[in-house]
């Protein structure tokens, strides 16, 4: 595999947009450099892979993310070095924030006018696939063909399929993680959590670092409302969330699930409801370990970076309680092909460069997560701070007790994530009991699912 490095003068700075001078001064001398190399696709020299890499056809492709200004500068910055290899092929790209992104697909596709290559997580997936606005891309996923995802996690590939069909392409990896607070431990003498850990055992670890503490700090988040936490806790009992388009588990199921965690607040293994409600939003500042409140958060990997950011104490992070094997490389965000795209094979090409050239890798970081192609992700994790190699240690650790990916969720799971939110937070509080509240989550998701 090989590919061309960009210097240090050509990392750009700060904020910028894809009509910026300083943008096209890049393109021009990045053209020079890669003029004395043989090609930046990971497939080597050649005849590359798409048109975009040999017809010489000048093609505008549209591209569209959302994400923050970090995220757009390497993005266009990246974009930009594929140009620079393929100067016929250039890029019109929108990005914006996270609210209002898939509506914005929706409503572009509506129009016929969606992007040729756009981001999307597993939200929407399926939304999109069913709907016929992402591509299926049987014809160029796979060996020999455009997209390359052998050097990929097998379950973070297969995350990408709808009925058995490709319809998105990794272009990262996280995965859920228990981080806890190693200051914390250490002062109380407490041993850190570990890799296949009993949800009892948790708790029970828990309600000592309480006591021990003179509730000072209390031992673990509580997330019932988590989704990812009851998805894992039921794969680890041989069950899904979903089974297609209908909830994988029954009302029984979710029952224990939230008789689990009011026993352990009964017990005081957890904070009171006006700590959880709070840590319970996207505001990593109200996080267990951020505001030391308690000693574990319950996240995605990637974030330890983020996290470590909040607070002088020092973080470790593990699994979630459970049998590993309930587990699975999961794409934090995907690269899809809209079906409408006059230039199918062009988008392919760039696709594959995006996740599986080392240039490109080494510019995207793990902004977006840990790299898909796992060569891409050794190579520049040297080049990565302190929290990012841990998180890459962890993957790396875990990655050979993963089980099967399960199927992307359905339509409707937005909507599903915000019942189960309500339901375990109404437990919390008081205001319903375990059943009453397991029965208003059933039907109402089933009804967001369209299942009866």
């Amino acid at each position: 595999m090989r590919s061309v490095s960009l210097p240090a003068t050509l990392r750009l700075p700060g904020t910028i947009s894809h009509h910026s001078p300083w943008l096209r001064l890049v393109t021009l001398v990045t053209t020079l450099v890669v003029a004395g190399t043989c090609c930046l696709s990971s497939a080597g020299c050649g005849d590359g892979f798409g048109a975009g890499s040999g017809s010489g056809k000048r093609i505008e492709l549209s591209v569209l993310w959302w994400g923050g200004t970090e995220r757009a500068a390497i993005t266009e910055k990246v974009l930009h070095l594929y140009t620079a290899a393929h100067p016929n092929i250039t890029f019109k790209t929108q990005w914006q924030a996270n609210t209002g992104y898939h509506d914005k697909v929706t409503e572009l596709a509506a129009g016929g006018e969606a992007p040729d290559i756009f981001q999307v997580d597993d939200n929407s997936l399926t939304e999109f696939a069913v709907r016929s606005i992402a591509r299926d891309l049987s014809d160029v996923v796979g060996p020999g063909k455009a997209i390359d995802q052998s050097r990929f996690p097998e379950s973070l590939a297969g995350y990408g399929n709808v009925n058995g069909q490709p319809f998105a392409v990794a272009n990262s990896e996280n995965t859920p993680a228990l981080f806890y607070d190693k200051t914390v431990l250490s002062q109380l003498g407490m041993p850190e959590p570990q890799i296949g850990w009993s949800y009892d055992q948790l708790i029970t670890w828990a309600e000592t670092i309480t006591k021990k503490s003179g509730q000072t700090v209390y031992g673990t988040m509580d997330p019932s409302a988590d989704y990812k936490a009851l998805w894992l806790w039921l794969r680890s009992q041989g069950k899904e969330l979903y089974d297609g388009s209908r909830l994988g588990f029954t009302a029984r199921d979710l029952e224990r699930w939230f008789g689990l965690w009011a026993d352990a607040r009964k017990r005081g293994a957890t904070p009171p409801p006006e700590i959880i409600a709070a840590a319970n939003t996207s505001d990593t500042e109200k996080y267990l370990v951020v505001n030391q409140k308690g000693v574990t958060t319950f996240a995605w990997s990637n974030m330890l970076s983020e996290l470590q950011k909040g607070t002088s104490h020092q973080l470790g992070l593990t699994a979630f309680p459970g049998d590993p094997k309930g587990q699975w490389a999961r794409a934090s965000q995907y690269w899809a092909i809209y079906k409408g795209s006059g230039h199918a094979a062009e988008a392919a090409d760039v696709i594959n460069f995006l996740v599986n050239d080392f240039a490109a890798g080494q510019i995207l970081g793990t902004e977006r997560g840990l790299p898909a192609n796992l060569d891409v992700r050794e190579r520049i994790a040297p080049l990565l701070s302190e929290p990012m190699q841990e998180t890459i240690r962890y993957e790396r650790e875990i990655s050979s007790r993963f089980g099967p990916a399960p199927a992307p969720p359905p339509r409707g799971h937005t909507q599903v994530k915000t019942l189960l939110l309500q339901a375990a937070e109404r437990v919390m509080w008081g205001t319903a009991t375990q059943r009453q509240a397991t029965s208003a989550f059933m039907t109402q998701a089933q009804a967001a699912l369209g299942s009866p």
